[in-house]
């Protein structure tokens, strides 16, 4: 296959007619949560976990600890909060993503709730979170005019679009205590749940009256359980340095679902079903995954961290696309950040109290495309900005990064991707004195 052909082939569906054609974003769009190429393989584009404590350091969380906002990252995380805190995180997030093979060129912005997340505490030196976070998302939109000689003598013109939507969600809760005053513990149950659909039609343009639109795809209804287990060890190189390590790891679990298959040829209002079945099994997994990371504090000054995951993609199933060799493959990911405040506690410089983060990533991603591992590197910035009393902030990261590459024979994506997060902090179960 030339190369040109492959990084066509790379922007349309699974349901791919042999053919060759002018290949163009659909001019009107359903509201999608991305807008990517790259969704269109196995569960989609795999969305970077984290709030914008995570999100402007890079992504880092398996080995910070934070009293002042929630990590799920890592599950033993959780107990690092107040004995008496209560906490409430909300984000919003949007994206903006420029696709191009070096000739062809599309662009779309999209804008989701991210997450929803509380945490408080149990009993003495332990704490709970629970939330709903996003895990991917699929979302594209293609066209390809029908352009062999054969097709267009004997039955017209044809017009192929090309179009897939949907989202896999995880709701979690976990649970964190600390033992010794230097080890924490966590377990985390998650919940897969969501829907994705892959869809293409065929419309005739010179008869459709006679020949009318043939549509087939398929829909998963996703629905299964997973688990997540972490580790922190914890401790002090001076009275105001402090350093943390920690690991995760989570069990492959399958992605279990309905999965709906359907072929039909629509002409007006008669509707002529081909096929449609229905089957449990998606064929599909999230994979064995673990990671590593470690952070050094100074207190109410800075933090650095760095993280590794490794995820082993090799192992799920895939529906397999005609016309492009695409396989799962192991992913890596490495990240790093930092974090700052001026001075937490100033009261002339308003913006010296304010906490600012940086931070950047590389990403090996579970995409083999015809021999070429898609990969993604990128950097993030952000900051909080602290609100009324306790803990209570308002933060915003931006991730700013690239994936594939045309020298590989892959699609070029570029991306902006904007968190704003609502932090709220309460203190429980307090006793006022009058006098």
């Amino acid at each position: 296959m030339q190369k040109t052909g492959i990084r066509i082939l790379v922007f349309i569906l699974p349901f791919l007619f042999i053919g060759t054609g002018k290949i163009q974003a659909q001019a009107t769009m359903d509201a999608l949560g991305t807008y990517t190429s790259y969704s269109m393989f196995g569960v989609g584009e795999l969305l970077r976990p984290g709030t914008t404590l995570n999100r402007g350091m890079g992504g880092i969380g398996t080995g910070l600890r934070d009293n002042r906002y929630i990590n799920y990252l890592n599950p033993a995380s959780a107990s690092s909060v107040d004995s008496l805190a209560f906490m409430f995180d909300f984000g919003l997030m949007q994206n903006n993503y420029i696709n191009t093979d070096g000739t062809l060129t599309t662009a779309y912005n999209a804008f989701n709730m991210h997450h929803i997340i509380l945490s408080f505490p149990v009993w003495r030196r332990s704490a709970m979170q629970l939330g709903i976070v996003p895990y991917s998302n699929v979302g594209y939109r293609f066209i390809e005019d029908e352009s062999r000689d054969e097709i267009l003598a004997n039955i017209g013109a044809y017009r192929y679009y090309y179009y897939g939507q949907g989202s896999i969600n995880q709701a979690f809760v976990s649970f964190s205590a600390t033992f010794f005053r230097h080890l924490a513990v966590g377990a985390q149950g998650m919940f897969f749940f969501g829907n994705i659909e892959k869809h293409a039609q065929a419309i005739s343009l010179s008869a459709p009256e006679l020949y009318g639109t043939l549509k087939t795809g398929y829909d998963i209804v996703i629905g299964s359980f997973g688990a997540q287990f972490g580790l922190q060890a914890f401790g002090n190189f001076s009275p105001s340095t402090t350093f943390t390590v920690g690991a995760t790891f989570q069990p492959r679990a399958s992605l279990r679902g309905d999965v709906t298959r359907f072929a039909k040829v629509e002409k007006g209002a008669f509707i002529d079903t081909v096929y449609s079945q229905t089957s449990q099994g998606s064929q599909m997994s999230i994979p064995m995954e673990w990671s590593v990371g470690f952070s050094i504090r100074k207190r109410d000054k800075w933090v650095l961290g760095a993280d590794y995951t490794q995820s082993d993609w090799r192992k799920s199933i895939f529906a397999s696309t005609p016309g492009i060799n695409f396989e799962p493959a192991l992913s890596r990911t490495v990240k790093a950040g930092l974090e700052f405040t001026p001075d937490r506690y100033s009261i002339r410089y308003y913006m010296r109290r304010w906490t600012y983060r940086l931070g950047a990533y590389y990403d090996k991603s579970y995409m083999m495309l015809n021999g070429n591992q898609v990969t993604a590197m990128g950097v993030t910035f952000g900051f909080s900005v602290p609100v009324y009393r306790w803990y209570n902030s308002i933060a915003v990261s931006v991730d700013a990064g690239q994936r594939g590459s045309i020298e590989n024979n892959l699609i070029r994506e570029r991306y902006i991707m904007l968190i704003l997060n609502f932090n709220l902090h309460d203190i429980w179960f307090i006793k006022h004195r009058y006098n």
